[in-house]
């Protein structure tokens, strides 16, 4: 893909989708070429540029395992170790806690249920706050080590760890171990620092185009997992070259090791799932075709960001919308990357609906932190009724602001694609391929003909009543 093919997948879709802005950008064997389209706020009508800063949301995650990596590295915390020998006081309100492993933080596999968790506090004492308030509201839903589970809470805890052993606010450690060593020049951790430079904010689709957000930023209590880190194309470029080339920045500043690196990019488990990738440490390893990618994409109010790293290739994407459906356009660039400009040949995931003779194994109440799916069988589909429920009303409040208005519940109807596996009806079975396969549905552990857990967006939930 040409500087000129980026600039027009880019600015066809500005004028053709209603989302206010994007910022993209690809590194590629030497080259770099940085491209911006629309507006960074609909309210004030600031041109988007190629310098603009956005929130990085759970992109986050890959940098905070980074600084985990790095106090591993000075014998400051070991991965196999429980993440109570660091925090004693660590504790949730079911059996578990003190099962689970520093690894099990980074790859996901902890099983801890607090996906929704939004504890609303700011400043150095936020992730002490964070922590301390799942012994009250946050549980398990399966042992550590057991399945993949996205999980935020679990990025929150490894960064209440990193704030223990180096005697350093998360924030603060963020900007000096990665974002000044690295050479990333314009991130930052703060709105205050942000307001300093062209800054995007989030919107939400209308049915005239977009409007802006009401909250620009989660709680720092989510810091590590995505709240707060502010980033420009550049400087994601510039990290995920730093994972390209072993941990050596484009600076030439050394960030990690590069055993460190290779441990990030190893599979370390994987759900076995065609929409639910393999997980090495923070990165998703995401196959496309004969091709694996490290990636991460990461979601704020109203906008969302993707980092995509490919090792074997000498190639980095990193893309940015302030309105969610942005995420079409980045499946299409990363397509288009990997198969005109790689050669890749990436077959379609999906290609035909099957049939399924015996839905009501999967039919059922399935439950996580705060939500609840009613699943049930229907004309050959599954039916499925998503509510919110929320633990109360500080949690409600951040959770609907963050979604952009009131939560609806909301009923989709799913079908058959393969085994155990389901695909949101309406949609062309083709754009499973991309990103957008995290759409996906899938059910897994069948016990009693019976299964226990429903698998969507990487997140698990657990049944718990027929």
């Amino acid at each position: 893909m040409s500087n000129r093919g980026l600039n027009a997948l880019v600015s066809e879709f500005i004028e053709t989708s209603g989302v206010p802005g994007v910022v993209a950008g690809v590194y590629h064997a030497g080259q770099q070429e940085v491209v911006a389209h629309g507006v960074t706020n609909v309210v004030t009508g600031e041109a988007m540029r190629e310098d603009t800063g956005f929130l990085l949301g759970s992109i986050t995650k890959v940098l905070t395992t980074t600084l985990v990596m790095q106090q591993v590295e000075q014998g400051r915390i070991d991965l196999d170790e429980r993440v109570v020998t660091y925090l004693p006081q660590f504790h949730l309100n079911s059996p578990g806690a003190e099962d689970i492993r520093i690894r099990h933080l980074l790859n996901h596999t902890n099983g801890i249920d607090g996906d929704l968790h939004f504890p609303d506090a700011d400043g150095p004492d936020a992730l002490r706050i964070a922590v301390e308030g799942m012994a009250e509201q946050v549980g398990t839903l399966f042992a550590p080590g057991e399945h993949i589970s996205y999980s935020n809470a679990g990025m929150i805890i490894a960064g209440r760890v990193l704030e223990v052993v180096t005697g350093l606010p998360y924030h603060e450690l963020l900007q000096r171990n990665l974002f000044t060593a690295a050479g990333m020049t314009g991130a930052v951790t703060s709105p205050a620092q942000a307001i300093l430079r062209s800054t995007a904010v989030g919107h939400f689709p209308t049915q005239d185009g977009a409007r802006r957000t009401d909250l620009f930023k989660l709680p720092d209590t989510w810091g590590p997992a995505g709240s707060s880190a502010i980033a420009g194309i550049g400087d994601l470029l510039t990290f995920g070259r730093t994972h390209l080339d072993g941990g050596l920045s484009p600076s030439g500043a050394r960030v990690l090791s590069e055993e460190s690196v290779r441990r990030m990019q190893t599979v370390t488990h994987s759900n076995g799932s065609l929409h639910s990738p393999p997980i090495g440490l923070g990165w998703l390893l995401m196959p496309f075709g004969d091709i694996n990618v490290l990636s991460h994409s990461g979601a704020s109010p109203g906008g969302v960001a993707v980092l995509v790293a490919v090792p074997s290739h000498d190639l980095v994407f990193a893309a940015y919308g302030n309105d969610a459906r942005a995420m079409a356009l980045f499946d299409r660039i990363l397509l288009s990357l990997l198969r005109d400009r790689l050669g890749a040949t990436i077959p379609d995931l999906i290609t035909a609906t099957v049939e399924d003779e015996d839905l009501h194994r999967y039919e059922g109440t399935y439950r996580s932190n705060q939500l609840r799916i009613d699943v049930r069988a229907v004309d050959g589909a599954l039916e499925e009724t998503t509510i919110y429920e929320p633990a109360d009303d500080e949690q409600s409040r951040i959770f609907t602001a963050f979604a952009g208005g009131s939560i609806p519940v909301m009923t989709r109807r799913f079908l058959p694609v393969g085994k155990d596996l389901f695909a949101p009806a309406g949609l062309p079975l083709e754009i499973f391929t991309g990103y957008s396969r995290q759409l996906l549905v899938s059910y897994n552990d069948f016990r009693d003909g019976r299964a226990q857990y429903r698998s969507a967006g990487g997140r698990m939930t657990r049944r718990v009543a027929d």
